[in-house]
């Protein structure tokens, strides 16, 4: 109720007996669906809830933190309870004290809980909101430096404010039964195929294992056979690459080369040199609710299947694994960390939402110090040299995939596409896109750094059946590589909503 109404209402009082009017506190996000998914909401503290939290400290509280950093960070948000021992008289009303110091001495003042400064930039985090579009998606920019998550985004979001006054049951059967699940965090735990985005990992093991290196060339005639096979395990061009080696084998993402890599490799060593980048484990960050995606092996196989026949690791599966394909899952954060562990040759940190607390009484700021993790390391720093060339090729050569999105960029970008097979295709059979159901269609996927020559930021994008990763989702990491190279000089009103810019 507005103070208008109040004052409405309190003229005619006396018509109303019995009822009364209360103030109680909620949370107010002033800025609605942005970055809910990564801040998450307040809502009403169920039993189950309770079960877990001391009920004396809650006590007079209503809601608590839910999901996002409200819920990770709930105990510094919350302070402590604080309580006044009063004297009331019959009717219930609070009487005089008249200097009671027994009632005094049993008085605790509350304490505030803290304020916390997230890493999202409002900027950065708008314009990818925005890039996305009305897409099922998601996209993560971090600082590959820090861990530093710039903007952290899933779409469909939803308003977090509704959830603090409480939701209808009707309301929220309405989020929740929605097709289009609003109430999933894509970004933290949806599952994707990465397919070619990938391929830079899969070059950089066969490099450091010795299975490949920078001159060695293979024939791409458009399709790739075992031996002693005639399966045959197709490339994206129907005519093939023709003779190619790795480092255009990436910026033109030949399947092919990489069917064959693969197999040199064998199964063991692509999860090694994989799960060093943190693929098929969780990356740690300090919210709840991340999945830790999937990166197979035979020990896996193993344990995942029941029956022995299932157990058995087959080549083709090798072959597949090769391009981001068959068991391998993993989520966007999952891929923004891993190729900003590209970027920074081999130096990780834990992503994070939140970087410092501010105390409520005294106002000094406390910064969180970036957690370090273990190190990637190589045979040959070299290496790096040749990965970072081969994804700058995506963007910046000619032929590379995601050319389209090089033209007026501000800074050189380095990156790679991808599009991930949702359904099985038969042997002989053609995918046309405007023939299949658009939630059969493939996923479209781009990640990327830059600038190319000194890495600051590091992007995953993902679209739910976008199709092409060139043409669907690398124009929208452009138009936030964008937004953050201009994040100092353009104001944050360019990416409000209309109903909230000129405010």
């Amino acid at each position: 109720m507005s103070d208008e109404d109040l004052s409405h209402f309190a003229v005619k009082r006396l018509r109303f007996p019995g009822v009364d009017i209360q103030a109680t506190l909620t949370r107010h996000y002033p800025l609605n669906e942005l970055a809910v998914h990564a801040l998450g909401y307040v809502g009403a503290i169920s039993e189950i809830d309770l079960a877990g939290i001391s009920a004396a400290n809650y006590a007079g509280t209503t809601h608590m933190g839910k999901l996002g950093v409200e819920r990770a960070f709930e105990d510094q948000l919350h302070g402590g309870v604080g309580y006044r021992q009063i004297i009331v008289n019959a009717q219930g009303r609070e009487v005089a004290q008249r200097g009671s110091t027994d009632v005094e001495s049993n008085n605790k003042d509350a304490t505030p809980g803290s304020d916390l400064i997230t890493s999202i930039d409002a900027k950065i985090q708008r314009a990818a909101e925005i890039a996305l579009g009305d897409n099922r998606g998601a996209a993560v920019v971090l600082d590959p430096w820090t861990g530093d998550l710039l903007a952290f985004v899933s779409t469909p979001a939803y308003d977090p404010n509704p959830f603090g006054g409480g939701l209808t049951s009707t309301q929220y059967q309405a989020l929740q039964n929605n097709i289009d699940r609003p109430l999933i965090n894509r970004a933290l735990s949806g599952h994707y195929p990465p397919g070619s985005t990938v391929k830079p990992f899969i070059a950089l093991a066969g490099l450091d294992y010795g299975a490949t290196d920078i001159e060695h060339t293979v024939f791409c005639r458009g399709y790739f056979t075992l031996p002693g096979h005639s399966h045959r395990y197709r490339d994206w061009r129907k005519d093939g690459h023709g003779l190619i080696n790795m480092s255009k084998a990436i910026s033109r993402s030949c399947d092919v080369f990489f069917y064959q890599l693969a197999v040199e490799l064998g199964i063991e060593r692509i999860h090694a040199m994989m799960t060093s980048f943190g693929f098929g484990d969780l990356t740690g960050i300090d919210v709840p609710g991340e999945k830790a995606g999937l990166m197979p092996s035979r020990a896996w196989k193993r344990r995942a299947f029941s029956r022995s026949d299932d157990q058995v690791w087959f080549p083709g599966e090798t072959v597949i694994t090769g391009i981001g394909q068959g068991y391998t899952l993993a989520t966007p954060l999952q891929l923004a960390h891993a190729t900003g562990t590209l970027a920074t040759r081999g130096i990780r940190f834990q992503p994070r939402l939140v970087i410092a607390t501010i105390d409520s009484v005294d106002g000094r700021r406390k910064d969180i110090q970036p957690v370090q993790l273990d190190t990637v390391r190589l045979a040959d720093e070299s290496y790096w040299d040749e990965i970072h060339q081969a994804m700058s090729d995506v963007v910046n050569d000619e032929r590379g995939t995601a050319r389209a999105i090089s033209i007026g960029s501000p800074v050189r970008i380095a990156g790679k596409t991808g599009t991930a097979q949702v359904f099985s295709i038969g042997q002989d059979e053609e995918y046309e896109a405007e023939e299949v159901a658009e939630r059969l269609r493939h996923h479209a996927l781009f990640v990327a750094f830059a600038p190319a020559d000194d890495p600051q930021i590091a992007v995953s994008v993902i679209i739910e059946n976008g199709g092409s990763g060139s043409a669907v989702a690398a124009p929208v990491a452009r138009q936030i590589i964008d937004a953050w190279a201009h994040t100092h000089t353009t104001p944050l009103s360019m990416y409000q909503p209309e109903s909230e810019a000129g405010r």
